[in-house]
């Protein structure tokens, strides 16, 4: 990958996690540069997220932290490798802009997905019909058979049903506000009742009755990251793209809410019930 294609989400988080052990170790700039006999303005692009780093110039670093563990070297080190790997969205054309190839990327590094949505069905869980038509009210015609196919290509992550986790809680206004026509209801509701039967999948349904918290929740999906220790972290949407929240509090905070939310839903036993009499009320 050339230096200009960067920084990269995968970059920012090797970058972070590199600043992190300096700075635990008690190390300047300065420190990291004088290892690597290279200028201060190197180590600062690493950790950046502007710039990989070289093997042999990782290992000196880890070395210079004085990382042990084994697992987390190793798990470092694969991310160091991954930073210049091609992903299948790279050839998708210039209507991916780069917070949506964030996401992309988060989400195809992730081992588990948890998500919260008030308003739409969540992307993993779309129809063709249903995704097609909530682009065509939203994008311009040009772009949008581009992102339906992303989309579309995105939804292989359930087919891995030993790696790859995910559990969605959906706000009851979100499935009573379909729309595009009795054919495309019922074909996004049959949808939810098929894929929630995957063993790595689990659909959750906050009815309109529930105890909720004080706070009013936006969307925002949980990422656990594939990482030695694990990693998580939030990403919030908004009008006009997403924020990503690292900090161990922020990320705290958002668990915290999940818990509430998956309390106060339905159990998936109680959603897949919700879903089918909704299903039964507006089959055509």
């Amino acid at each position: 990958m050339a230096q200009s294609d960067m920084p990269t989400m995968r970059s920012r988080r090797l970058g972070g996690e590199l600043r992190q052990l300096r700075l635990n170790a008690g190390l300047k700039v300065q420190d990291a540069a004088e290892a690597l006999e290279c200028g201060q303005p190197k180590i600062s692009q690493i950790e950046n997220g502007k710039r990989g780093i070289r093997p042999l110039d990782l290992t000196t670093l880890l070395n210079l932290y004085g990382l042990e563990d084994e697992r987390q070297r190793a798990s470092l080190k694969r991310l160091a490798k991954e930073i210049h790997k091609v992903d299948w969205w790279s050839g998708q054309g210039p209507f991916l802009h780069d917070v949506l190839k964030d996401y992309l990327m988060l989400e195809a590094d992730s081992q588990a997905v948890r998500t919260f949505e008030p308003m739409v069905i969540p992307g993993l869980l779309q129809t063709e019909a249903y995704m097609r038509h909530l682009y065509e009210v939203a994008s311009p015609a040009d772009q949008v058979e581009t992102l339906v196919g992303t989309r579309m290509k995105r939804k292989e992550l359930l087919d891995d049903k030993l790696g790859f986790r995910f559990r969605a809680v959906i706000d009851a206004p979100a499935l009573h506000r379909i729309g595009g026509g009795p054919d495309l209801v019922s074909g996004q509701l049959d949808h939810l009742l098929k894929v929630g039967a995957s063993p790595n999948v689990s659909i959750q349904v906050l009815p309109l009755n529930s105890a909720l918290p004080m706070e009013q929740y936006a969307p925002f999906t949980v990422f656990g990251l594939q990482a030695d220790p694990p990693v998580e972290v939030v990403w919030l949407e908004h009008i006009t793209g997403g924020t990503l929240l690292e900090q161990r509090p922020d990320v705290r905070a958002y668990i915290k809410a999940w818990d509430e939310l998956t309390a106060a839903a339905l159990s998936p036993t109680a959603s897949r019930k919700y879903i089918r009499d909704l299903t039964e009320d507006t089959r055509p």
